[in-house]
């Protein structure tokens, strides 16, 4: 370690002046600062005289090196438009996307933007429903996540697309509650007006790197961020940007009238059968082989050793999005195997996340 020294040398006197010789000499090699100062007294022989050096040596902290992203995340634009001045689009196309006997509706719509909602994708949009709360207010925005690359569906940066599952649910009076925000956008005609508000959100952006291997993890409306992933990786085409890499995705629904996007993923598997690899877990209609509903967390522990060798390369990325429970089934499922080799799998999973390896975004 380099450290910057000043030093006073102070000789016995001579014969030739009664006063002492004090010469001083700065020694200053390459400095590294650590912000820590002492002194340093030493008797040194030279020749038959004895001289006494004493140093103060000062060392101070080194400049912070700011951390590089791994992810594409220069000059993405966060809250652009906001509750009180939000972006007023109009509805193109609002479709239901699961069968008429699945458990629930999940419509696919798109939005004007005009380019105005300069997205990137994994980012989300907050949408505010029309009307006003029980104390007479508008209602706040919800969240989504947007389902298009940052092209649009329709390929010229002008549109916003979102997946959403209908909300209506029975409560312990026995009454039909019906989600505020997701049956204004389920209910929406083409033409209709949408305030939008962002966009919002770095966490699920996707990695710079057109070579690595990006495990998607999503359970129904979930896999809205992964859509926009694909859409990129398989559909379009770039100068600056060709996926090489692998995209693995895991999607978990209750039936397989409620599978999602599932022709658009079968021609990307078409298009890149090296590059492109999908498993769904339906829970409500397949098991593993000890009789198990087959979950998300369930069809991964089928690939565990494959998945836990992708997870120690340093070009592995993994995302999930969905209902907050598959967190911890594919946690249970890491445990183990990170214990084989001796490894702590909490710890190492904050390792992922420092180096943004480990992305999760659950509700």
């Amino acid at each position: 370690m380099a450290t910057a020294v000043n030093a006073a040398v102070s000789l016995p006197s001579s014969k030739s002046s009664s006063l002492p010789i004090r010469n001083h000499i700065i020694v200053s090699p390459e400095r590294i600062n650590f912000n820590k100062c002492f002194l340093y007294s030493r008797n040194v022989c030279v020749g038959r005289k004895v001289v006494t050096i004493k140093a103060q040596v000062t060392t101070e902290a080194p400049a912070k090196v700011e951390k590089v992203s791994k992810k594409n995340d220069e000059g993405v634009v966060v809250n652009k438009f906001r509750p009180k001045n939000p972006y007023i689009g109009k509805c193109l196309l609002n479709t239901k996307i699961t069968g008429d006997d699945a458990p629930g509706e999940t419509w696919h719509m798109v939005f004007t933007t005009e380019g105005e909602v300069p997205y990137r994708e994994g980012q989300s949009i907050g949408v505010i429903p029309d009307g006003i709360d029980k104390n007479g207010k508008p209602h706040k925005l919800r969240l989504y996540s947007i389902a298009s690359s940052a092209l649009g569906d329709f390929g010229d940066t002008k549109t916003v697309s979102l997946c959403v599952k209908r909300l209506v649910y029975t409560n312990d009076q026995g009454e039909i509650v019906k989600g505020v925000c997701s049956n204004f956008l389920c209910d929406l005609k083409p033409g209709a007006d949408v305030k939008i508000t962002g966009p919002v959100g770095k966490e699920m952006l996707m990695p710079k790197d057109p070579n690595a291997t990006v495990i998607m993890l999503a359970t129904g409306t979930g896999i809205a961020p992964f859509r926009s992933f694909l859409w990129k990786m398989f559909f379009e085409k770039y100068e600056d940007y060709k996926f090489k890499g692998l995209g693995w995705l895991f999607l978990g629904v209750p039936t397989t009238s409620s599978l999602l996007y599932k022709d658009e993923f079968e021609k990307m598997k078409e298009k890149a059968p090296e590059n492109f690899r999908v498993d769904y877990a339906v829970s409500r209609e397949q098991t593993n082989e000890k009789g198990e509903k087959m979950y998300i967390q369930t069809r991964m522990a089928q690939y565990a050793e494959e998945l836990w060798e992708l997870l120690k390369k340093d070009n592995t990325y993994v995302y999930m999005c969905g209902l907050k429970g598959m967190e911890k089934g594919i946690d249970d499922i890491m445990v183990s195997l990170a214990a084989r080799d001796g490894i702590d799998w909490t710890e190492y999973k904050r390792q992922l996340k420092k180096s943004e390896q480990w992305n999760v975004e659950v509700y």
